[in-house]
């Protein structure tokens, strides 16, 4: 019973030490992009790395009388855990790339072991990683990806949202990308456990993680979005706090800095995982759609990330077709005043909402919808005019829209009289005519009232544009009466023809 409560002293002092080693690691590493290269390094050839102790190149502390460089087909299968950790030691040497003619040899030898540590993960060992094992592993990715990325000069100059900006690719990418395929190969690798590697791939390596989703380099985020995605499968423990560290990355992005690298990659992964929602849906999830997801629409740069937003959205619509109205009200919440590029993004986003909505929900924000589209009917920006008319094309929009012509054609027909009388762009002009035709078709009695109520309110407006202009006249001859003396206010009139807003 004694040699039992002992040997699991060691146990316990290893995982607080270890946890403690990955955050001093991880504060002290500056990243393969970095300059520091430790003294004595690794060695120009295998023959001269064999010589040494593998105390001289990682600590004794962790596993010592295995030489890194040995082949995995060469030690027996009880030895292959322990050379797997000293070469996972071994791989915690940074180099600096920005120079590539520096220390070129070692820098291969690190990749040749990087590698073999990939061959053997993707060969399914037959025992199952432990602790030390998954401590060594954690430990390096922390060394080698963990790092902060310099600032973003194009963001200073309002960049971000030129699609022409070459983007910035990192230099030490041959080493990072082995990096990130062993760390995935790792993770769906059958021989981890989750409930051991959960106390490594802890809520602080998570985060960092997400952290690097900022990076400028496409072909890192790509693999980190894959990464992060099979984290989120293997550990239902941390799923609540990816998304919720998640969202923070969202609300830090729409309401402070504007300027985020990752957010399409990490909508695409919200987009997976709001599939395997189960239903009914959990209030949680509605709140990350109304705080999170919609104020995504907001940021100017939209254009980037908006095909994966729009994903995200109907994939809750789909999934609870109540939410409709939910969403649109949202939209309209956030609608862009001037800027004509994200509007036609919103119309097409509405008018896909509206395919997958029912009557009753479309019932419920019908009116102020439709004040918005008559707007947009108006825009001069033809684009916009354009791109609200051919809602009148789509066959749902217009079942929709004849349940309750009542309510809108009232609404809309003010904007289609106003565009026929004279926009000056001809397609917007002869789609408009199309409209006014098509609605009349569907009603001609309720048209005719629209008309004769818009003429009679034209008549109204003239009239009080007459009064107004004769009472300014009278004002006019009034103060022109007046003797200039003193300081008394002159009223001059102006000889040039005032300008229209």
């Amino acid at each position: 019973m004694l040699k039992q409560i002992l040997s699991k002293l060691p146990r316990k002092s290893f995982k607080s030490d270890t946890r403690e080693s990955i955050l001093n690691n991880n504060s002290n590493g500056s990243g393969n992009g970095s300059p520091r290269v430790h003294n004595g390094g690794l060695v120009a050839s295998k023959s001269n790395v064999v010589k040494r102790t593998s105390s001289a190149v990682f600590p004794t502390s962790v596993v010592s009388g295995i030489e890194p460089l040995l082949a995995f087909k060469d030690v027996p299968s009880s030895e292959k855990m322990n050379l797997f950790v000293s070469k996972l030691n071994l791989c915690c040497m940074i180099f600096d790339f920005s120079d590539p003619s520096k220390n070129a040899s070692e820098k291969d030898m690190k990749r040749q072991t990087l590698i073999e540590l990939v061959d053997f993960v993707a060969s399914g060992p037959s025992m199952k990683f432990t602790e030390p094992a998954i401590f060594a592993m954690c430990r390096m990715c922390a060394i080698n990806l963990f790092r902060v990325f310099p600032p973003n000069y194009r963001s200073s100059l309002g960049g971000g949202e030129n699609d022409d900006d070459e983007p910035l690719f990192d230099p030490a990418w041959s080493h990072l990308q082995i990096v990130y395929d062993l760390l995935l190969k790792f993770i769906i690798s059958s021989s981890l456990e989750a409930k051991v590697a959960k106390k490594y791939m802890d809520h602080s390596f998570i985060l960092r993680l997400l952290d690097l989703f900022d990076s400028e380099d496409p072909r890192e985020r790509e693999c980190l979005k894959t990464v992060l995605h099979r984290i989120y499968g293997k550990f239902m423990v941390h799923r609540p706090f990816i998304r919720k560290s998640m969202s923070n990355i969202f609300y830090r992005f729409v309401f402070e800095t504007e300027r985020h690298n990752g957010i399409t990659e990490l909508l695409e992964i919200f987009g997976s995982v709001i599939s395997g929602f189960a239903l009914p849906l959990k209030e949680e999830h509605k709140i990350f759609l109304w705080r999170a997801l919609l104020p995504l629409h907001k940021p100017k740069t939209l254009g980037i990330y908006f095909q994966q937003l729009l994903y995200c959205v109907m994939q809750f619509i789909e999934k609870e077709p109540k939410l409709a109205s939910t969403v649109i009200k949202g939209l309209l919440k956030y609608w862009p005043i001037t800027n004509s590029q994200k509007e036609v993004m919103f119309l097409g986003e509405l008018e896909e909402i509206l395919e997958a909505t029912n009557l009753f929900e479309f019932q419920k924000i019908m009116v102020p919808l439709f004040w918005r589209i008559g707007c947009c009917i108006n825009s001069y920006h033809f684009q916009v005019a354009e791109r609200a008319l051919f809602w009148w094309n789509n066959d749902q929009i217009l079942n929709l829209i004849g349940h309750n012509n009542q309510v809108i054609l009232p609404i809309i027909y003010p904007a289609l009289e106003r565009n026929a009388q004279g926009h000056w762009n001809p397609s917007v002009l002869n789609l408009t005519l199309n409209v006014r035709k098509m609605l009349q078709e569907m009603d001609d009695v309720l048209f005719q009232a629209c008309q004769a109520r818009f003429m009679e309110e034209q008549a109204k407006l003239s009239l009080v544009a007459e009064q107004r202009k004769a009472k300014w006249e009278h004002l006019e001859n009034a103060a022109s009466l007046q003797p200039i003396a003193g300081n008394i206010a002159v009223l001059v009139t102006p000889t040039a023809t005032s300008m229209a807003c």
